[in-house]
């Protein structure tokens, strides 16, 4: 038979699979020919330096800092053997004896406490007794100095004697020296005029104060009267007065009028 008559006498199931054949190598075909080809690119391999080599010496020195920063000092077989000894007689200790230890410690330090403040009581108590012995003489201070201002300011021509003794009792140091060499020109001078004078004090005030020596200032009117002013007439002064204790007595070692 002929090669057409072959094919045409073929079978349905064996057309359908030669079509299926078919099909398949041309779709096989189709994908290889959609893909394109990759170049894989070409890695070259970097080429490290090669370290220098070190020294001997240099590697030596590195070894040694490295052991030496991780490893500690050793310690003294001396401290070794004396914290070994403190922390086996401690461990010995029975507990009544550790208990009675802290009590004496705690009670060691309590006392302490205790000491403490009684002195800085003490310091407060001394320096408050001498705030107040302070304030005391300054108040004696203040008084004798109002006395003695209007001693010094109140004058009568017909008792001089009388006037400078009392004014020479309560003076002292610079004040009396001045006052005992002007004293006869002064009685002179009032004996002339006739003058008589009678001081009062204002005010006063403490400018500073120790328990040996005060300054106070003093207002002072003084009324005058004399032969050239018969009519009497008032002069205010401010007078600033130094009063020092004397044998238990405050006087005037200084009398300025600023």
């Amino acid at each position: 038979m002929s090669k057409l008559s072959e094919t045409v006498t073929s079978t349905p199931e064996e057309k359908w699979g030669l079509m299926a054949d078919a099909e398949s190598t041309a779709t096989t075909s189709a994908t290889k020919a959609e893909k394109p080809e990759v170049e894989t690119p070409k890695v070259e391999k970097a080429t490290a330096e090669e370290p220098k080599a070190e020294t001997t010496k240099e590697a030596k020195a590195k070894a040694e800092k490295v052991s030496l920063e991780k490893e500690p000092p050793a310690e003294q077989p001396e401290e070794k053997a004396a914290a070994a000894t403190e922390v086996a007689e401690t461990e010995k200790r029975p507990l009544w004896r550790r208990v009675l230890t802290i009590r004496r410690i705690a009670v060691g330090a309590l006392v302490i406490v205790a000491i403490a403040a009684i002195v800085v009581a003490a310091i407060f108590g001394v320096q408050l007794k001498e705030e107040r012995d302070i304030d005391a003489a300054a108040d004696e201070a203040r008084a004798a100095a109002e006395q003695y201002a209007v001693t010094l300011t109140s004058v009568s021509s017909d008792n001089l004697d009388e006037n400078f003794a009392a004014v020479l009792d309560g003076a002292t140091g610079e004040f009396k020296d001045m006052y005992s060499q002007s004293s006869g020109q002064l009685r002179d001078l009032l004996v002339q005029n006739k003058a008589n004078a009678q001081g009062k004090v204002i005010d006063s005030g403490i400018k500073s104060a120790t328990t040996s020596k005060v300054e106070v200032m003093l207002f002072v009117d003084q009324t005058v009267t004399n032969t050239a002013t018969p009519d009497a007439r008032i002069d205010r002064s401010r007078v600033l007065m130094t009063m020092e204790k004397i044998d238990g007595r405050w006087l005037a070692s200084k009398v300025d009028l600023p």
